[in-house]
């Protein structure tokens, strides 16, 4: 970390597959909870996709009811993922490892100079992650699978707000 004060705003884009299930979900919980901690000023919250489908979608309707349940709001719009992305934040969290790889191999095809985002998978900030790195992706399934999405995205989301604070 450098002595240099932060010009801009600490940064994090989640990234999912399409962009309206996983990742605007923890967007929305990250940006709540930073509003809690007083943080929102001082970083910038986003979420993408690897995958085209769902830009300019809301968020899936089942995302949206389990935040809702939770007293979050979801505003996101499906994006996917650019270039620009590699450059303009700090750190990119991918759900899953194919998504990792998607970015990855995004992030190889670029100067390096375009490329300073650090790559992680999302749960490495899940303390009961227990060695299963994966967010699933609760699309094809029912409710409840977006109930245990939401339970790992908040423990998840905490983690990373708290390292955020120790920066």
């Amino acid at each position: 970390m450098s002595d240099e004060p932060r010009t801009s705003p600490r940064s994090v884009l989640f990234v999912c597959l399409g962009n309206i299930c996983r990742s605007p979900l923890a967007e929305g919980v990250f940006e709540q909870l930073a509003g809690e901690a007083g943080l929102q000023d001082e970083l910038r919250i986003d979420s993408a996709g690897t995958g085209s489908w769902h830009i300019g979608d809301p968020p899936d309707p089942r995302s949206i009811e389990v935040a809702q349940r939770h007293g979050v709001e979801l505003r996101s719009r499906g994006r996917q993922v650019s270039a620009s992305d590699f450059r303009e934040f700090d750190l990119i969290l991918a759900m899953d490892r194919s998504n990792l790889q998607e970015l990855q191999q995004i992030r190889d095809e670029l100067a390096q100079d375009e490329a300073t985002a650090k790559l992680r998978l999302f749960r490495e900030f899940d303390p009961e992650a227990d060695g299963d790195l994966e967010v699933p992706d609760p699309y094809f399934g029912g409710p409840g699978g977006f109930d245990t999405v939401y339970a790992m995205v908040l423990r998840g989301c905490r983690e990373l707000l708290a390292e955020f604070e120790r920066d």
